[in-house]
């Protein structure tokens, strides 16, 4: 597909214009809040915050789902790790993320075996080439990830596979959105939806945002043109008093979503609650495999674990960076003690983290 005319500087132009002009109209401040890591990083990487109007304030919320991933999650898949006859597999992106006393970089070089994946396919390939070791698969990821998981399961089950199983810290973004919107201290206007997750599950499961709690919603792409375009979706919203799920990503998300996708995830998972950094415990945004899928739940079948007390990590922000009430610059380590490098806290480890994108593409703390 050719995306060139959604970097076209001249299309640009004309929706920063049409932003300013719209949220001069509006005369308040607003404040937007995006829910993907890969928009953090197309928002910072094309300096669009430089060309907000005054009145609007774009936030980073908690679209990095390594960063929202809680230390006693982190604290149980390292308890997994720690198991001599167990090989553990994960993303490249949580092995630095630090849990209450250990990461699993940590880990690996204590001697733990733990390796780095692409999917969890490749978890699967590894339970048949090692079939006198249990292989887990850390499944840390929104709705865009899980179909996957849950296709790896089915593959299992297919091959008679008993030495695979998954540690699920899955985490779906609807309901938490709620969980914002109704935080007093966020204060948040209207979000800009990720791309995409929206591509499972399409618009549907957003729009209780618009119709109970009257915030405007759209989702959108990654090009430049794309976030603008949404920005100025949003802000004619709230000019013109509406609420309403809009897409501005058609050619990503369909109206319905990927149905045959997310059958297969309500086939093995079921809705837990699940505690996010930062934000903390929220009802029903979790994903647990079902009682009868036991076999190739890490925790049940390899259990019991007495993972220690969690803590956090002294003086970082990255809970505060994820709701939204703290920019990442503002916090006391950024650049300072914390960067891409040498990481104290979850928000600058992944590549999706606010403050790993404020770093890398601004000149906030540099100086």
């Amino acid at each position: 597909m050719d995306l060139s005319g959604f970097r076209d500087p001249d299309i640009a132009r004309g929706l920063i214009d049409a932003i300013n002009a719209t949220a001069a109209k509006i005369g308040r401040e607003v404040k937007l809040m995006e829910v993907c890591g890969t928009h953090t990083v197309a928002i910072a990487k094309n300096g669009l915050r430089a060309v907000m109007p005054e009145n609007v304030t774009l936030l980073s919320g908690p679209g990095c789902p390594v960063c929202v991933t809680a230390n006693e999650d982190i604290d149980m898949a390292i308890e997994i790790a720690r198991r001599t006859d167990t090989i553990v597999t994960t993303f490249g992106d949580m092995m630095k993320v630090p849990g209450s006393y250990s990461s699993m970089a940590r880990e690996k070089a204590d001697g733990r075996d733990v390796r780095i994946v692409y999917s969890p396919l490749d978890a699967l390939a590894l339970a048949e080439k090692e079939p006198d070791k249990q292989v887990v698969f850390i499944a840390v990821g929104f709705e865009t990830t899980i179909p996957l998981i849950a296709a790896s399961i089915h593959r299992a089950e297919e091959q008679g596979l008993t030495n695979f199983s998954v540690f699920s810290a899955h985490k779906t973004v609807p309901i938490a959105l709620g969980a914002l919107a109704n935080d007093p201290e966020v204060k948040i206007d209207a979000f800009i939806l990720p791309g995409h997750v929206s591509t499972i599950i399409g618009p549907e499961p957003y729009q209780f945002l618009a119709k109970d709690l009257h915030i405007p919603g759209v989702i959108t792409g990654f090009e430049p043109v794309d976030v603008l375009q949404g920005i100025y979706m949003l802000l004619q919203q709230l000019l013109e008093g509406r609420a309403e799920i809009e897409i501005a990503y058609h050619r990503g998300v369909m109206a319905h979503g990927n149905p045959t996708a997310w059958a297969l995830v309500e086939k093995y998972f079921e809705p837990i609650d699940a505690d996010w950094r930062g934000i903390g415990v929220i009802p029903g945004t979790g994903l647990g495999l079902r009682s009868e899928y036991d076999a190739y739940n890490a925790v049940v079948k390899l259990g019991p674990f007495n993972p220690p007390e969690p803590k956090e990590i002294k003086g970082c922000q990255c809970g505060e960076v994820l709701r939204g009430i703290t920019l990442p610059y503002q916090c006391r380590l950024f650049a300072k003690g914390c960067t891409p490098e040498h990481p104290i806290g979850p928000c600058m480890v992944s590549s999706e983290g606010s403050c790993a994108a404020y770093y890398r593409f601004t000149d906030y703390g540099k100086a």
